[in-house]
């Protein structure tokens, strides 16, 4: 599809790219928005992904925090918090109607109901079982990491990531008073891969944790079982604790598998570890401020609870809404992957036909596309831009300046790479958790702004 500059973007949206994804659940043309607090989906098969659902006056980070900042005619489409735009699943929200009936919120003991449908849904999705007596309970994965890195990791000592990496893993790393040692990744068509050579050169007796990123935020890897053995042979024999952050498992595209790191075959790798999981990302709940973590180590939890004074606060609403989630909610989840499974690959065909100055290579899982902009940080001087903005504000990157000309020239918003640290020069990512329509918009924004550099 060429790109005509001229391009009307009310037509643009009636046809374009949504007849090309034929096959991907919801892939219709529905052009209506609905309002947040509309009545409940009622149940069915198929959900509807592709109505436009207005979150913009809920308070919302994703979109209100940053018509704050840049202002509503500057925003069109905000594509930086990684949560998602559309409708939970009906059956959480019937779940959480039924319990605000009882109007009393005091302290929540933690049903065993609700460790059973955390059990069961990785046993059915995942096939493999947690032993209920070494998970534990926390209101994020964050406050899961940063307990655990105080129980293994000494103020001042290292803690190793595999950069670009989540941007969240170095504000825990700095809570605990250690330092992050970046192992760059190598990059081969697009493609990141572990450098394991590097990475074992890292470790020295100051190393005593990996936080490992699984599938990757933001390149969007989903490692190999391979992967995984050769990178926990590394850490077991130099004893380096594995935190394996899997927030992002259940969204794995057509043609790759998530392996689960509690599932390699090596029992001793398996037991230098950690996972951390929540159904926040699977069905969008990260308000409901509910997560776990679990080991087959029973000396590693014990630690986590003693030195690490791991506290196990929940929400109760949060409780009520992830355990229908897993219990009642998966047909939601299966198709929301597909969804955005399509999504993914409308993007990786727009921006190949349609923007020349931008990579991207489809991602094997997340819903976060990771786009290589170098060209156009030449094509716009976002380096001497940058090094200028730096005399007046402070430190400001050249991914910095592509963000702040994407908004005021295209009204999208994306996140810049730079803030991945190591090996995010060059790049910025784009959260496509969106209706369809909005995906278009944006992509069709870019490109019109682009071609005029």
């Amino acid at each position: 599809m060429s790109l005509n500059t001229g391009l009307d973007r009310r037509a643009f949206l009636k046809s374009a790219g949504m007849t090309a994804l034929a096959g991907a659940v919801g892939s219709g043309t529905a052009e209506g928005v609905v309002v947040a607090g509309a009545a409940v989906q009622p149940e069915q098969t198929q959900f509807d992904f592709d109505t436009i659902y207005d979150r913009i006056g809920t308070d919302c980070s994703k979109w209100d925090a940053q018509i704050a900042k840049y202002g509503r005619d500057k925003i069109e489409v905000p594509m930086g918090t990684a949560d998602q735009d559309f409708r939970i699943a009906p059956v959480i929200t019937r779940a959480l109607q039924r319990r605000i009936e009882h109007e009393n919120y005091g302290y929540l003991t933690i049903p065993a109901s609700y460790v059973e449908s955390i059990v069961n849904w990785n046993k059915r999705r995942h096939g493999f079982e947690i032993d209920p007596d070494l998970l534990l309970h926390s209101d994020g994965v964050h406050p899961a990491i940063i307990s655990t890195l105080r129980a293994f990791c000494p103020p001042g000592s290292k803690v190793l990531v595999q950069a670009p990496v989540y941007n969240g893993f170095y504000t825990d790393i700095r809570v605990v008073g250690c330092q992050a040692s970046e192992s760059p990744m190598t990059l081969v068509n697009g493609r990141y891969a572990m450098n394991f050579d590097d990475l074992e050169r890292r470790i020295d007796h100051d190393t005593h944790a990996l936080i490992l990123c699984n599938p990757q935020n933001p390149t969007g890897n989903v490692w190999s079982r391979e992967n995984l053995m050769r990178l926990g042979d590394i850490c077991t024999r130099r004893r380096v604790v594995v935190l394996s952050d899997e927030i992002h498992c259940d969204f794995v595209n057509r043609a790759n598998t998530y392996t689960p790191y509690a599932t390699l075959e090596d029992e001793a790798i398996v037991r230098n570890s950690i996972t951390y999981k929540s159904a926040s990302k699977s069905f969008n709940l990260s308000a409901m401020k509910v997560a776990y973590m679990f080991s087959t180590n029973a000396d590693y939890i014990a630690r986590i609870k003693r030195t690490g004074q791991h506290r196990q606060g929940i929400n109760t609403l949060g409780v009520v809404a992830a355990q229908a989630a897993y219990d009642d909610g998966e047909e939601w989840q299966k198709q929301v992957v597909d969804y955005l499974d399509g999504t993914l690959d409308y993007v990786e065909s727009f921006v190949n036909a349609n923007m020349p100055l931008v990579k991207v290579v489809k991602p094997q899982g997340t819903y976060l596309a990771w786009l290589d902009v170098s060209e156009v940080v030449d094509r716009i001087g976002a380096k001497q831009t940058a090094a200028d903005a730096s005399d007046r504000e402070g430190q400001v990157t050249p991914e910095t300046i592509v963000q702040r000309y994407l908004v005021e020239h295209a009204h999208v918003l994306l996140n810049t790479g730079s803030s991945y640290g190591v090996g995010g020069a060059g790049h910025m990512r784009m959260n496509i958790a969106t209706s369809r329509q909005l995906v278009a918009l944006a992509l069709t924004n870019m490109a019109q702004a682009l071609a005029q550099v």
